[in-house]
């Protein structure tokens, strides 16, 4: 049996029991993979269910352009769904969202503005703005609006709610979701409800968003409002899908968090998962009083990794931001772990003879060239080699007719990896300043005695 075209597999994604991650936690829990539709993301649900609700009531009319702002997984959806239709998209998301989901756009021909994430949802700068405005410019458009367009939580009450219940046997007794336009939790919740009404259903937010204190207190306090890294959930605004009496309680989790638990995910799960269920099992692990044994607890796997291989998945981008320490070698215990010499230098107008006899004295074969105390570029013994082999009346010239580019700088957290990735036959050592403005250079005998000191 085949299908007619990939919109056909959208939908009947796997129930995943969880082990190891939630080890700590009496109840079964299970995790629903949204990443084997064909958008590798949830959002393919109600990204077709929009579109064939606007095709069936004429809103969206042949050859048309679907305008949406997007974090990038709905609009992923809309362009697949665009492709089999013969609609065009353009896409206005924010500039906190992974490359990777950029990229992934175009390659299904669309085309994307990037927008400023610190401005509000009513500044003419906004994705929300901008997409808004596109759709008043551009003839024969169309914008879903996810975040009020009630398609968004039918598609999940007439697909991912029905088959959370019959994978389950009708045994599922809590759901756990990120709430961002909140179609996908309050369209399980509805359809669950309706069957069980004592299954709970638990949105997780984050710092920044307004959505906690509001279902808590009932006020919108713009003072709950700033910026956040964790992407797909929170909100700065009430999205009309977000149907705040289907949901029984938020939990709110760190942009670090998020982040350390989307790699757990991976490597105790094998699971490769995206930011937003890194915060959801960040959440379950911190509401694990709430679970008893008997309990079988559901949590969305919204979409896939490689949509942020260049953030939560990437070492650098973690260690930026302060949420994992620096483990390996930098440069300050790479000088610390040098003898404690002051370093050799040249100034610019000595004469390549006078270079030459330093190098034969000190036995060292690259020295920094230096111009009114500052390192302006270096002399290496290599350098000196083939400039005497080409014109030997060079030693009595200044070595500056022979200098090269100064070695580069790196600060004093700068790790061994980078630091040896910049070490090669052009390049054969860096320089650092430390904590009280001397110059040290390390080189890859440096690097070879700090391993094995």
């Amino acid at each position: 049996m085949w299908h007619n075209n990939i919109l056909d597999t959208i939908g009947n994604t796997p129930l995943v029991k969880l082990n190891k991650i939630t080890a700590s936690i009496p109840a079964t829990v299970l995790a629903k993979i949204e990443t084997t539709n064909p958008g590798n993301s949830i959002k393919d649900r109600m990204a077709l269910k929009m579109i064939e609700d606007a095709e069936r009531d004429g809103r969206l009319k042949p050859c048309g352009t679907i305008i949406e702002g997007t974090s990038g997984n709905t609009g992923m959806g809309l362009a697949i769904a665009a492709v089999i239709k013969g609609y065009k998209c353009i896409f206005t998301s924010t500039d906190k969202q992974s490359k990777e989901k950029f990229d992934a756009l175009r390659a299904f021909g669309a085309e994307v503005i990037v927008c400023p994430t610190n401005v509000e949802p009513e500044d003419p700068r906004s994705y929300y703005s901008v997409s808004s405005r596109l759709e008043r410019e551009v003839p024969n458009s169309w914008k879903p609006n996810q975040y009020d367009n009630l398609s968004n939580s039918q598609a999940h009450y007439e697909s991912t709610g029905p088959e959370i219940w019959e994978q389950t046997e009708g045994k599922v007794t809590h759901v756990v979701a990120g709430v961002g336009t909140g179609g996908t939790i309050s369209g399980i919740a509805r359809y669950l409800k309706e069957q069980n009404p004592a299954i709970q259903i638990i949105g997780i937010d984050t710092y920044g968003s307004v959505f906690k204190k509001y279902k808590e207190t009932g006020e919108f306090d713009k003072n709950e409002i700033y910026p956040y890294i964790t992407e797909g959930i929170g909100e700065d605004f009430l999205p009309q899908n977000v149907d705040f009496s289907l949901i029984d309680h938020f939990e709110k989790v760190t942009d670090m968090d998020a982040a350390l638990m989307t790699r757990e995910i991976a490597r105790k799960e094998g699971i490769f998962a995206g930011n937003s269920t890194g915060s959801a099992i960040a959440g379950v692990l911190q509401l694990k009083d709430r679970f008893k044994e008997s309990d079988v607890v559901v949590v969305i796997f919204p979409d896939h990794g490689t949509r942020y291989l260049g953030k939560m998945y990437n070492d650098d981008w973690l260690r930026d931001r302060g949420f994992i320490k620096e483990e390996k070698l930098t440069a300050r215990q790479i000088i610390a772990k040098k003898d404690n010499q002051e370093i050799v230098t040249i100034d610019i107008e000595k004469t390549v003879l006078e270079a030459i006899n330093i190098i034969k004295s000190l036995n060292i074969s690259q020295i920094p060239v230096t111009q009114k105390g500052m390192i302006v570029g270096k002399i290496t013994e290599s350098a000196i080699l083939d400039a005497l082999l080409e014109n030997p009346s060079l030693k009595s010239q200044p070595v500056s007719t022979i200098s090269s580019n100064s070695f580069p700088f790196v600060d004093l957290n700068t790790s061994i990896d980078k630091i040896s990735a910049m070490i090669n036959k052009d390049n054969i050592a860096v320089l650092v300043e430390d904590e009280i403005g001397r110059i040290e250079i390390i080189t890859q005998y440096d690097i070879i005695n700090a391993i094995s000191a």
